[in-house]
C-alpha cells in the first residue's frame, strides 16, 4: 500500500485505541496562547539556496496556538497519550538582495511573505519511575509524525517546500505539589541526532479546582530542525499559554 501522511496518522490513532484497556482513566487537555518566533533560519535547497532568516530578514507576526492531548492512564505508572499540535507563522518584509528559494527567484526589493507552518501529531507512552505524594517523575518514549512546510511568495511568484515524516523523541514529566492545590510542572519531548534535533518542553504551575479539573499557566519552547540534502531550517518558538485538564 501506497505510504501516506494520512495513513501513518490515521495508524498512530488507532495504535493510541487500541492500547487503552477497559477501566483506564482518561485525561484530557487543551492548552492556547500566543507563539512567538525567537529564529527561523531557512535554505531551500541545502546545497545553491538563499540563507534567509524568517525573523531577521523580515518580520515575524506574533500567532495564536492552540495543541489538544489525551491521556489515557492505565493503572498507578502507565500512561498512553495522543497529542495534535498545529502551528501557523507569518512574515513579511524585503530583502535588497536576490532570493533563491526552492529553484525560483525573488528579486532584489520584492515584498515577500513567508507562511511556516509545523504540525505536529504524537502518540506517547511513558512510565512513572517515581511516585510519591508530593513528587512524581516520569520518562517513555514518543513516536511523533512532522507534516510542515514552508512558502514564500512575492511579486506574482511563489514556492514552496514541504516535509512529512516519523520522528522518534525521548519523552519526560515532573510533577513537584508545592501546596494542596498548587503544583510545579515540566513536561516535554526532546531529542540530538546527527541531522537535527527537536525539543519541545513546558513549565509552568496548575491549580487544581477539584479532583477533576486543573487550571494551568506557564512556558513552552519549541526549538530544534534539520540540516538534510534538500532543506536546512531550524527554528525557535516561545509560547505563553493557559490550559485545561480533566479526568474523568
Amino acid at each position: 500500500m501506497k505510504w501516506t501522511f494520512r495513513n501513518l496518522r490515521r495508524g498512530i490513532v488507532a495504535a493510541g485505541v487500541l492500547a487503552v484497556p477497559v477501566g483506564a482513566a482518561w485525561v484530557f487537555d487543551v492548552e492556547a496562547g500566543a507563539a512567538f518566533a525567537g529564529y527561523n533560519d531557512v535554505r531551500v535547497p541545502n546545497d545553491g539556496g538563499t540563507d534567509l532568516s524568517l525573523t531577521e530578514d523580515l518580520a515575524a507576526d506574533p500567532a495564536a496556538y492552540y495543541r489538544l492531548r489525551g491521556w489515557f492512564r492505565i493503572g498507578d505508572r502507565h500512561a498512553v497519550g495522543l497529542l495534535g499540535a498545529p502551528l501557523r507563522l507569518r512574515s513579511t518584509g524585503s530583502v535588497p538582495r536576490s532570493v533563491w528559494f526552492d529553484g525560483v527567484e525573488f528579486a532584489p526589493g520584492t515584498p515577500l511573505t513567508a507562511k511556516y507552518r509545523f504540525d505536529s501529531y504524537r502518540l506517547t507512552y511513558r512510565y512513572d519511575l517515581l511516585r510519591r505524594p508530593a513528587l512524581v517523575f516520569g520518562l517513555g518514549g514518543t513516536a511523533k509524525v512532522r507534516d510542515a512546510s514552508i512558502t514564500l511568495e512575492g511579486g506574482g511568484r511563489r514556492a514552496e517546500t514541504s516535509n512529512t515524516g516519523p520522528v522518534p523523541l525521548v519523552n519526560f514529566a515532573l510533577a513537584w505539589s508545592l501546596t494542596e492545590r498548587w503544583t510545579f510542572q515540566v513536561e516535554g519531548d526532546a531529542l540530538v541526532g546527527p541531522q537535527g534535533r527537536a525539543e519541545d518542553v513546558f513549565a509552568g504551575f496548575a491549580y487544581s479546582l477539584r479532583d477533576t479539573l486543573a487550571l494551568r499557566s506557564g512556558y513552552r519552547v519549541l526549538e530544534g530542525g534539520a540540516d538534510v540534502g534538500q532543506v536546512y531550517n531550524f527554528a525557535l518558538v516561545h509560547f505563553v499559554g493557559v490550559g485545561v485538564t480533566v479526568t474523568l
